[in-house]
């Protein structure tokens, strides 16, 4: 038998370890994933009547879901005036935007559909129905193996208390993302069916609880076996967990009045820490009473933490054994010793740590700054033709490159990688360095062309309309990704070439960069059409 509060006595002993790596990791699957929304609020809180779309897109792309619902709803009835003049409408806008994701899959069909509903089908609506479809493929491909690797996070982090925020990617580490894609994929279809039946959707619910967290430690597992062990986990105990997650009600109700940031702090790693211990608590007891499939849970390294001796001896075993981290010293104090891992990865996936005091030479910059500009400019163009319908030139040059990304990039290597071992001040630190730049950039052509780049008037913590909280952060998690991961493995390709290549490259692309420039400067009329810098959220 298990108790609420003996659970939660072991999160908190947990969150002392490991509090700010477990914030991090709720954070990252909340903006990664459709979880947690309502732990985002304060990231894109926005008043509608100062938000705007652009004049050449008739989608209503942009558009809050609630006004969303609202508009198909019309659509369909040709009627929506009783219902939009509820006394309950704001209220169920607020529930609606707060719970909700726009880069859910309904949100992304329902945009489709409303466009076809409201036009005839043209190129925008192409572009939205291919959105539909790749957030379909994003949330199966992409955000259920990041919801399996958080579960596998915070049940490494029970014991080992230096466990890395880049677990919650440990599938793709091991490249081993079909079988658990298939099985997240059943339990969201089997669980969309059973909503229908609203009684049977809440059962199930709790039914299929345990089915992240059985993938987390057994990725093999085949989809019929990791359904029958969490219903097996969860019978007789579906009421007992309906109550423990009750007894978060409290902070549940608190959380939205601090416009999430009480969620992400606090509530949202406590709640799912408790999960992974009831997780073990179960397993424990179904392991030790020998109950059908009890093999299936075969990870014994989440209860018992090896001795140092014990991994030495492993560890020369190991070596004997030719496996893919033979020639990589592949343990650390503190952390799962993956190397010991029931799946191993193959070998050309296994790289040895990178020094984080990596050091990149005056032509490495030079292409690293160009790289980090298209990726932006590729980025920017490919959100716009997804969640607008539209191709919009996100640079003010003619050229396919946003300086501002390569100006940050060149920023991150230079002076925030001296903090790249203390990921969250070098997350804070570029922040601060995205609203800098951004910020002096939009004065210096509204001051200089009398042109008002970007307008972010109405967002949560914006300044002077010119930066704000949640193009930060989403540009600090891009930044991340290019200090840590992108630019290494950039510039490990760029050092492939010759040395005359690779000068060649680099001048050339300066030549075509600086006549460009010069060319922006010297016709400010092509300046009439700027698109602001900023990521996701620019409004023109």
């Amino acid at each position: 038998m298990w108790k609420r509060k003996a659970l939660k006595i072991r999160t908190r002993e947990s969150l002392k370890f490991n509090y700010w790596r477990m914030v991090a990791v709720c954070f990252l699957t909340a903006m990664l994933t459709t979880a947690y929304t309502s732990s985002t609020i304060f990231v894109n809180q926005y008043e509608p009547a100062t938000h705007t779309v652009p004049e050449h897109s008739d989608v209503a792309a942009g558009t809050s879901n609630s006004v969303l619902i609202a508009d198909t709803v019309e659509q369909i009835t040709d009627d929506s005036a009783s219902i939009m003049d509820s006394p309950l409408t704001r209220a169920a806008e607020i529930i609606i935007d707060t719970y909700t994701s726009g880069k859910s899959i309904f949100f992304s069909a329902l945009r489709a559909a409303n466009d076809i509903l409201t036009h005839d089908f043209h190129l925008s609506s192409a572009f939205l129905i291919t959105g539909a479809f790749l957030a379909f493929f994003y949330q199966f491909l992409i955000a259920n193996p990041i919801l399996v690797g958080e579960r596998r996070f915070f049940l490494e982090a029970r014991n080992y208390h230096r466990t890395r925020i880049s677990k919650i990617f440990f599938l793709y580490k091991l490249r081993y993302i079909y079988n658990p894609v298939w099985v997240m994929f059943c339990r969201s279809f089997f669980q969309t069916l059973w909503n229908l039946t609203i009684a049977g959707g809440i059962i199930k619910y709790f039914e299929y609880s345990m089915i992240p967290f059985i993938l987390a430690e057994n990725p093999a597992i085949e989809r019929k076996d990791a359904f029958q062990l969490s219903k097996q986990l969860m019978r007789g105990n579906k009421w007992k967990m309906f109550k423990l997650h009750f007894s978060f009600l409290g902070w549940n109700i608190l959380a939205p009045l601090t416009l999430g940031v009480l969620d992400f702090l606090f509530v949202n790693p406590y709640k799912t820490g408790t999960d992974a211990e009831l997780y073990m608590e179960l397993r424990r007891n179904y392991v030790l009473s020998r109950a059908p499939g009890y093999e299936a849970f075969n990870d014994r390294l989440l209860e018992q933490v090896p001795s140092e001796d014990e991994l030495l001896i492993s560890k020369a075993l190991y070596d004997d054994s030719e496996g893919p981290y033979t020639k990589i010293s592949y343990f650390e104090p503190e952390q799962y010793p993956v190397f010991l891992y029931s799946i191993q990865p193959p070998a050309r996936a296994v790289r040895p740590p990178r020094h984080e005091n990596k050091k990149y030479g005056f032509l490495s910059c030079v292409f690293l700054f160009f790289a980090f500009s298209v990726f932006g400019w590729v980025l920017e163009s490919f959100i716009h033709i997804i969640r607008d319908g539209v191709f919009l030139n996100r640079s003010y040059l003619t050229g396919p490159w946003i300086p501002l990304y390569g100006v940050c990039g060149l920023i991150l290597l230079i002076f925030i990688q001296k903090f790249a071992h203390k990921p969250i001040p070098a997350f804070i630190a570029m922040m601060a360095v995205y609203s800098l730049i951004e910020y002096l950039m939009n004065w210096l052509m509204e001051y200089e062309y009398d042109i008002a780049s970007a307008d972010y008037t109405g967002y949560f913590l914006n300044l002077n309309g010119k930066t704000f909280l949640g193009g930060a952060i989403f540009f600090a998690m891009l930044g991340c990704a290019f200090l840590y991961y992108l630019a290494p493995r950039w510039d490990e390709l760029f050092q492939r070439l010759p040395d005359y290549l690779k000068f060649s490259i680099c001048l050339l692309l300066c030549l075509l960069f600086a006549t460009d420039f010069l060319y922006a400067l010297t016709h400010p009329e092509l300046m009439s059409e700027l698109m602001a810098p900023g990521l996701f959220f620019t409004k023109v």
